[in-house]
């Protein structure tokens, strides 16, 4: 009688132990898919940080050294802020802009400086620099990508 007690003494622990390696096992494969699930996430944020850092890099105004002072190469329009404070090529965008009495096309602006207007790549840039003024307060963009002088 001893003896089979003992043998469903074992065999019971026995099933026992087998329950909690299988709900061990389980739990491990979803500790293992979660931590798995975050190597993923945790690629995917440092790359969208990169991409983000990159982006605000080129969305930076652009600076220049002078006296080791950093300044910004088309300023802002503002009290104390006159145009000869622009970059020579961009105070002839803006005159060109102004003396056009309305609104003006990139295109139009373009034809008075020379460029090749049927050729848009040689467009983009001028309409990049257009834009950078609006930005920056010195000319005003209309909803049809249109330009004309602020006031």
């Amino acid at each position: 009688m001893v003896e089979s007690e003992i043998a469903e003494r074992i065999a019971a622990r026995r099933a026992e132990l087998d329950e909690l390696e299988e709900q061990l096992a389980k739990q491990l494969a979803e500790v293992r898919a979660e931590r798995d699930e975050l190597a993923v996430a945790e690629r995917v944020w440092h790359r969208m940080a990169e991409q983000l850092t990159a982006e605000t890099a080129a969305a930076a105004p652009a600076a220049a050294q002078v006296a080791g002072h950093a300044m910004l190469l088309v300023p802002h329009r503002g009290p104390g802020v006159g145009e000869d404070a622009l970059p020579p090529e961009y105070q002839r965008i803006l005159t060109i802009v102004r003396d056009a009495g309305g609104a003006v096309a990139t295109r139009q602006v373009g034809e008075v400086l020379g460029l090749e207007v049927a050729v848009r790549g040689k467009l983009e840039p001028l309409r990049g620099k257009l834009s950078k003024l609006a930005g920056r307060g010195w000319l005003r963009k209309l909803p049809d990508g249109r330009f004309t002088a602020r006031l």
